[in-house]
């Protein structure tokens, strides 16, 4: 055989050899004792054969290779991690130190080297230590082809094989805070907010000077409705980097949901005082100043974002959300043109479609705008699926456990606070009027449509171990008296940091907690419930018209919207009939014709003395954050009793799913009249 011949096999057996490794180490040891039969002495087959022992765990025979061979070969920075590793295993971590420190001054991209040289510092109690060793295998982890793999199947996303692939790297290595960061990543396309963010504290405790894995963390956070939290990591984050204008970006909109309209207004201000090319941002300064009622400079801030970026569909939807503004001609066929084109994607298209929709209704094009509506809709709804029947299955679930039996065995638990009123029922109902008369009473404070009682039921879930099929309710019913107060401090404590005002009321307008009214009782039993009501197809095709920032997936379709209004009516009765005068309805077209007489009647049943600012509740100056902010801000008008009739032609649908919840209102019909749907009874309402 030539030499060269020889040298080749020499190679391709120590490939062979280093293949072996991971999977079968012993054959990679005999593999690389061959070569040394062959090659007595041969320094890549030394290295191998030590990596072999190694893996085997057989680190004192490693030891006995890689030392005399780090010796021989000191400018291999392989060959003194190996050695390293070795010392580890065997015990030896105080030695294994200074072979790193050679490694990683030979070849300082080493991203292993980094890695479990941070994990010894954090061994040995040296926390300052660990996070710089951390943040360098950062660094250097492009370096690494295993977390470079999943980072590719994350890019090309191939989620399943990402996940496979990062859950292996991370049983090996749990505290590799790149390999935690990038399933975190994975865990929010997913949906699974509450994963990405366990995943996301683990990096950050090993390695707190991550500012990119701080700054997903806040953006978790956010995303998951906890917003001082968010708070907190984005201004640890500005302390190292003040002129970030992404973070101050994301500062203002964090402040906004917490209610610091002006802290968001400032912070807005400032970030387009040094970049006011940015049209996202001054889509975001235009929402806090519409919220703060300065709605001209709201307009202005809307239409710079159109002029910078003139086929940002989400501006010219939130000009058209302020239900005030009348575009023009130029408008119209402004926003005909974007939608002729055939690069604009789905979500800047809804939008047009539906603020396109609104600026042809006001100019009388009924035909027309329907269309648009129904084109925003349909696109809406394949981003959102909403399942009618699963719904269903979920009220009925909840009206068979929550009994008068249920109610009297846990009669004087929960958190007795008299605090909150818990504005409900759907969307565009008339709530936000509501909220608005009683916040004008000094006694109240109008907050915001509270994520927190929803997120109490997600934990409820979380508890059983499998919450995608456990009903929160059957958790519910599990607790005791203890637990059920807890439940209600919890909600309380929750709220707290959207409470500024000092005032002894306060009001969560949250519509979907109709659904909860079960949970309020058992948690807070003495906090007020008021169930908004407007007339079906008035309330219905409203929502139709409305493009929801988040949620509402039962909106985007008429067929739907009837049943998920059905089922409300439905379980609002059932509690009429379980709980007698617990909940007080407010009937949305009694207020209009009798205003005064309907403000008494709420606030008799919220147990507050008349106020007359009540009954001028348009010259309340607070923020209000939902759709109809402009309409609150003028004393009651009629319009909007009757907007709906214009699109009867094109609302058989809504019609036949309401059933005979429309042709009996305001009164409910009876529940067995409600259609039945078939379905599993394990739910996760």
């Amino acid at each position: 055989m030539s030499e060269a011949a020889a040298v080749g096999s020499v190679d391709a057996a120590l490939a062979h050899a280093l293949r072996l490794l991971e999977t079968q180490p012993a054959l990679s040891v005999e593999q690389a004792r061959e070569v040394l039969v062959a090659v007595p002495g041969h320094p890549g087959a030394e290295l191998v054969l030590g990596m072999a022992y190694v893996a085997q765990g057989a680190f004192a025979q490693a030891e006995q290779i890689l030392e005399p061979l780090a010796r021989a070969q000191p400018r291999s920075a392989r060959t003194w991690l190996e050695l390293a590793r070795a010392r580890i295993g065997a015990g030896h971590r105080a030695a294994a130190i200074p072979a790193l420190e050679r490694a990683i001054a030979l070849q300082p991209a080493l991203p292993r080297a980094w890695l479990t040289l941070a994990n010894l510092r954090h061994a040995a109690g040296d926390e300052d230590g660990a996070n710089a060793a951390c943040l360098q295998h950062v660094a250097v982890s492009a370096q690494d082809s295993e977390l470079m793999a999943c980072a590719d199947a994350l890019a090309q996303g191939d989620l399943p094989v990402a996940e496979t692939r990062l859950r292996a790297r991370l049983a090996k290595e749990p505290f590799d805070v790149a390999a935690l960061r990038m399933l975190a990543e994975l865990a929010v396309r997913l949906g699974h907010n509450d994963e990405a963010a366990v995943l996301l504290e683990h990096a950050l405790e090993r390695a707190p000077g991550f500012d990119a894995a701080r700054r997903n963390y806040a953006a978790v956070l956010n995303r998951g409705n906890r917003h001082a939290e968010a708070l907190a990591e984005i201004d640890a984050l500005l302390e190292r980097s003040p002129a970030d204008p992404s973070l101050r970006n994301m500062r203002a909109v964090v402040l906004g949901k917490l209610g610091d309209f002006d802290g968001a207004i400032a912070t807005y201000e400032a970030v387009l005082a040094r970049t006011p090319g940015q049209w996202q941002v001054w889509l975001g300064y235009g929402h806090a100043l519409k919220t703060a009622n300065r709605t001209v400079e709201a307009v202005a801030a809307y239409r710079r974002a159109i002029a910078l970026k003139p086929d940002f569909g989400g501006a010219w939807w939130s000009l058209a959300n302020l239900k005030t503004v009348r575009f023009d001609q130029a408008d119209i066929e402004a926003m005909r043109s974007q939608l002729q084109r055939n690069d604009l994607d789905d979500d800047a298209r809804l939008h047009f479609d539906f603020a396109l929709g609104k600026a042809l209704e006001d100019a009388g094009e009924h035909a027309q705008a329907f269309a648009h509506y129904a084109s925003g809709n349909a696109l809406r709804r394949r981003q959102l699926p909403f399942d009618a029947a699963l719904g269903r299955e979920r009220t009925r679930r909840a009206m068979r456990t929550y009994t008068p039996a249920f109610f009297a065995e846990r009669a004087g638990r929960g958190c007795p606070a008299p605090d909150p009123i818990f504005v409900v029922g759907m969307p565009r109902s008339g709530s936000t009027l509501i909220e608005q008369i009683l916040s004008s009473h000094p006694w109240v404070e109008g907050t915001m449509e509270l994520p927190s009682l929803i997120a109490i039921t997600r934990e409820l879930r979380q508890r059983d171990g499998s919450p995608e099929t456990t009903s929160y309710h059957d958790v519910l019913a599990s607790l005791g008296h203890a637990e059920l107060a807890a439940l209600g401090q919890d909600y309380l404590h929750r709220a707290q940091v959207h409470r500024r005002e000092g005032r002894p009321r306060f009001i969560d307008k949250m519509p979907n907690n109709f659904a909860h009214v079960g949970l309020i009782q058992a948690i807070l039993p003495n906090a007020k419930i008021i169930d908004a009501r407007r007339h079906p197809m008035a309330c219905c095709f409203s929502n139709f018209k409305q493009h929801f920032a988040k949620g509402q997936a039962f909106s985007y379709d008429l067929s739907d919207m009837g049943h998920y209004y059905a089922d409300y009516v439905a379980l609002m009765a059932h509690f009429d009939e379980v709980l007698p005068g617990r909940v007080h309805r407010v009937i949305y077209e009694d207020m209009v014709a009798d205003t005064e007489t309907q403000v008494r009647a709420l606030l008799d049943y919220c147990e507050l003395p008349f106020d007359a600012r009540c009954l001028r509740f348009f010259e309340n100056e607070r923020a209000v954050r939902t759709a109809s902010s402009e309409q609150v801000r003028r004393p009651i008008y009629r319009e909007g009793l009757a907007q709906w009739r214009p699109f009867e032609p094109w609302l058989g649908p809504l019609e036949a799913a309401l059933g005979p919840v429309l042709s009996c209102y305001p009164a409910v019909p009876p529940n067995h009249a409600l259609p039945v749907w078939g379905g599993s009874d394990v739910v996760s309402p």
